[in-house]
């Protein structure tokens, strides 16, 4: 999630996948409660930045997810934020337990945070 200013994004939660409708209900249930407007979904691009198997599966559940809510999906590039999110809690001489249970809401929140930094800037060049 991000503030209201789009300005910092923060770690809400890691979910577990349950299931396709079941993901479906929960992502639409943190829509409602949250009053979230916008949703960035993380596309894992190949490094080369070709679009490989698991990209394909990210798109097929954007394109159900936005059949059933009415705001925009917007992808972002999400190569190398798992390593960004590793590096930083090695750096903080985090254990490899620990590290496990939060690496992918870190990578969440690099993810996020790169793209409301780019909307800034391009919201700045703009004026």
């Amino acid at each position: 999630m991000s503030d209201e200013l789009g300005f910092t994004a923060q770690g809400l939660e890691s979910m577990q996948c349950a299931g396709l409708e079941a993901d479906l209900e929960h992502i639409i249930g943190l829509v409602e409660r949250y009053s979230v407007d916008e949703i960035v979904v993380g596309m894992p691009y190949n490094m080369n930045g070709s679009e490989g198997p698991q990209a394909s599966k990210v798109r097929a559940f954007m394109e159900m997810l936005g059949g059933r809510i009415d705001i925009p999906l917007t992808e972002w590039d999400e190569r190398l934020s798992t390593a960004a999110a590793e590096r930083t809690l090695l750096e903080a001489d985090m254990s490899r337990s620990k590290r496990r249970k939060v690496i992918d809401k870190l990578a969440a929140v690099i993810i996020l945070q790169g793209y409301l930094d780019r909307k800034r800037f391009e919201d700045w060049s703009d004026s």
